[in-house]
């Protein structure tokens, strides 16, 4: 009778652990499903772009259309390079992209490290009023920021595409986040060794803020190169397009059904963005996992 008991006590438990494996794995498959349809959704546009860059006009009035060219061509690149003057709009971005991260990881890591570090009345306070302004939406300061750009003389030039943006709030406030994680031993061994503010700066802080850097440039460059609407106003005559507004322009244009040479430009826009993210990938996620953590 005890051995009798003892089994019917045990069976339900059998049958229960003998469920879940399959209870897991039916939950799993979905999960699976659900990455998969994820991963189409957001991979399948940029695949259907770097082949459609290579595909003549007439494959695109195909029904069903086709994936793969069926005839591959580079007319696409070579119209964009030769015919639209396609790499001055390249070099205005590439200039305005590089001065505008590199303005920000110089002034906003100088800030970032003056609030996280440095003693002086008012910090506090001044560190409220850098937060209070990443509360205002940016499309509130863009008719005062023309006006005042238009008073200087700097519309429709590089002045005016960069300077605005040299310094963010955003870059401020991720770059203290970090250095406020820096040991003031350290700062102040230095500054017991006689090195001035200046050389701490630059020889100690900025090399531990390495993984934060790469994570501001990276945002940074990002935005810069992608900007659309602030150098669409600021900039009146052609040769001072970026590659987004010369894109658009070519879109409601005369260009407009020209669909390969489009794809074949976007291709050109987000390729760049890519690079630099795949070079720094380790870096920016390191960054976002230490900084904005301590407040």
């Amino acid at each position: 009778m005890t051995l009798a008991s003892d089994q019917l006590r045990q069976a339900p438990v059998t049958a229960v652990t003998a469920d879940r494996p399959r209870g897991r794995g039916f939950t799993g498959w979905w999960i699976y499903l659900l990455l998969f349809i994820g991963l189409v959704l957001v991979v399948g546009p940029f695949i259907w772009m770097v082949l459609g860059s290579f595909k003549p006009a007439p494959e695109f009035l195909r029904i069903p259309p086709t994936w793969i060219p069926e005839a591959p061509t580079l007319d696409n690149y070579r119209r964009l390079f030769e015919v639209l003057d396609f790499p001055r709009f390249f070099f205005n971005s590439a200039v305005v992209a590089v001065a505008v991260t590199g303005g920000n990881l110089v002034f906003c890591s100088m800030v970032g490290y003056a609030l996280a570090k440095l003693k002086f009345v008012g910090r506090n306070q001044l560190f409220l009023l850098v937060l209070a302004t990443l509360m205002i939406p940016g499309s509130v300061t863009v008719i005062p920021l023309y006006i005042l750009m238009s008073m200087l003389g700097l519309t429709n030039s590089f002045g005016g595409l960069i300077l605005p943006f040299l310094a963010t709030a955003f870059g401020v406030f991720l770059m203290r986040q970090f250095m406020l994680g820096i040991p003031d031993e350290l700062l102040e061994a230095a500054r017991i060794d006689g090195a001035s503010e200046v050389r701490i700066f630059f020889q100690v802080v900025m090399p531990l803020a390495t993984p934060a850097l790469a994570t501001l440039g990276i945002l940074t460059f990002l935005g810069s190169w992608n900007s659309f609407f602030w150098p669409l106003i600021v900039a009146s005559e052609d040769e001072m397009f970026t590659l987004p507004v010369a894109l658009a322009t070519f879109a409601t244009g005369a260009y407009q059904a020209d669909h390969g040479l489009l794809m074949a430009g976007s291709l050109v826009i987000v390729l760049p963005v890519l690079i630099v993210f795949i070079l720094l990938q380790r870096l920016f996620t390191e960054g976002i996992a230490t900084t904005g953590i301590k407040g």
